[in-house]
């Protein structure tokens, strides 16, 4: 049915390098850091946990998973798979922990343009799949249906989960260092 946007693009790298997909995603997470510097991110431990854990998780997650499971399961897991990550990026962007290199990406940009966490997210999924698709990575249905969802599905769930200093939480004017990096928690 497809994979993330970003899995394309690991996928289309693999065929024009010797790196596992692990280690591609952990390499892009890294080069889109460069990407926060004009946005005034700063990476945290977070940041860094995030390339560490996905990358390792990637490899370990496709020698786990059985390639061929039915369409009742693929749809449920992709499904599942779009709500869930849109829910997980709320919950650890919210907490204001650090968020990883693409999420980064995203806070930063909607912050700097003042655009809609959805609409950045779409956007960034969006160029991330055509850029893939170019390199070879392979797109299905639940490859655009992730593109257009996430984003939606995040900005739906961060205010549920957006952490707010006692000063955000009383009305009291909160001085630019004191907010969110991200800047635009309410969605």
């Amino acid at each position: 049915m497809g994979v993330n946007p970003w899995s394309v693009l690991y996928e289309g790298l693999e065929h024009h390098t010797s790196l596992s997909f692990g280690m591609i995603s952990a390499v892009i997470g890294v080069l889109v850091l460069l990407l926060w510097i004009p946005l005034k991110q700063r990476p945290t431990l977070g940041t860094v946990a995030n390339i560490v854990v996905l990358a390792c998780s990637s490899d370990l997650g496709l020698r786990l998973l059985p390639p061929h499971l039915g369409l009742p399961a693929r749809t449920g897991l992709l499904v599942g798979g779009v709500v869930l990550n849109g829910l997980s990026v709320a919950v650890y962007v919210g907490a204001r922990f650090g968020p990883g290199p693409r999420d980064g990406l995203m806070t930063g940009a909607s912050a700097v343009t003042g655009r809609s966490i959805r609409l950045v997210r779409t956007l960034i999924e969006i160029a991330v799949l055509v850029v893939g698709r170019l390199l070879g990575g392979s797109v299905g249905v639940g490859t655009v249906l992730y593109a257009l969802a996430v984003g939606p599905v995040t900005q739906f769930f961060l205010p549920w989960f957006a952490y707010r200093s006692a000063a955000e939480r009383g009305g009291e004017t909160v001085l630019p260092d004191e907010r969110n990096p991200a800047g635009m928690i309410t969605a």
